[in-house]
């Protein structure tokens, strides 16, 4: 184990899997000379060349497209977007082509591509850089969608997106890239996608999140604990499509209770799409309405104390944990 940054647990995935494939490659604007917009990518041209690090035009329509061409021919190319608010540029690219192409060529074509760069909203840039589209991304058949909250899941996690024969959007937070933690040492250190993770135990409620809104969670369940003897169980989706449902169930079954924290906006959001399995499949297991907390369901604020009170902190999960115990 070492203790790194998200970003350098990032930083390490490519590197191992460029020198594991020949065939993948990371492109994007400014990936390479100004060593990515969040210097992800530092060290990686000096060390694999222009032809492996690509600098591309200020196009996301271009070399979206390029690297599903890429990927199509056989190359494992990894897309790096500034901000996933940029992916609408590319929406053909991403949803119309390399979401389909293996369902239009009968299984014949794989297009194993990555698409990442952080998706979130907290860094005070304005409603069209501040886009969570994960639960909008993972309405498309054919593309997988990732969100790593911790450095040890964002390398294990790549690195088996990368290994995938299917789209993968990995959806980072500008947030994260700064926190440490132990991420393992190994070359072969896979997170497989479409399990989650159960951060704590617990008894009285199911606290279920992804990204960010996990370390709200866990904050709220501490303080729950520490305040009004609540025992939440906190669970990282980590990955929203495949999702890992009997995880999540399970969880459920125990608790009786159930919060949905996301970042995300609420109309159509990830929360409401996992509220429907739960009251699908274990209804009679609820002893209380499921309750969600979300982003304010408006385009993100530029000012800073705006935002501030449009994401949901610890103590919006707190007050609706409470309602619903």
């Amino acid at each position: 184990m070492a203790i790194i940054t998200y970003r350098e647990a990032l930083n390490q995935a490519l590197s191992e899997e460029i020198e594991r494939d020949e065939n993948v490659i990371l492109l994007g604007e400014e990936v390479a000379q100004f060593k990515g917009s969040y210097k992800v990518s530092e060290g990686m041209l000096e060390k694999y060349g222009p032809k492996k690090i690509i600098d591309t035009p200020i196009s996301e329509a271009a070399f979206s497209g390029l690297a599903v061409g890429a990927a199509m021919m056989g190359m494992r190319p990894v897309v790096e977007f500034m901000f996933w608010s940029f992916c609408y540029v590319a929406f053909d690219q991403i949803f119309n082509n390399a979401a389909s192409v293996r369902y239009m060529s009968g299984g014949l074509i794989n297009v194993p591509i990555v698409f990442r760069g952080p998706a979130n909203g907290g860094t005070n840039v304005g409603a069209t850089h501040s886009h969570t589209p994960e639960n909008f991304i993972a309405n498309t058949p054919g593309l997988k969608v990732i969100c790593p909250s911790t450095p040890a899941d964002a390398k294990g996690m790549l690195k088996s997106a990368i290994r995938d024969n299917d789209p993968v959007c990995v959806m980072e937070n500008t947030i994260l890239y700064n926190m440490k933690d132990d991420v393992p040492e190994d070359n072969e250190f896979l997170i497989p996608l479409g399990k989650a993770n159960v951060l704590r135990e617990g008894a009285d409620i199911s606290i279920i999140a992804h990204g960010k809104a996990v370390h709200t969670s866990l904050e709220a369940a501490s303080v729950l604990e520490e305040k009004h003897n609540i025992n939440a169980e906190v669970i990282d989706l980590r990955s929203i499509r495949p999702l890992d449902v009997e995880t999540i169930l399970q969880s459920v079954k125990k608790t009786n209770r159930v919060l949905l924290v996301e970042e995300n906006k609420p109309f159509c959001g990830v929360g409401a799409q996992i509220s429907y399995l739960i009251q699908d499949r274990a209804f009679d297991f609820l002893d209380a309405p499921i309750k969600r907390v979300s982003a304010v369901d408006a385009p993100q604020a530029y000012s800073k104390a705006l935002e501030n009170a449009q994401i949901p902190d610890h103590n919006c999960v707190i007050a609706s944990a409470l309602t619903i115990l």
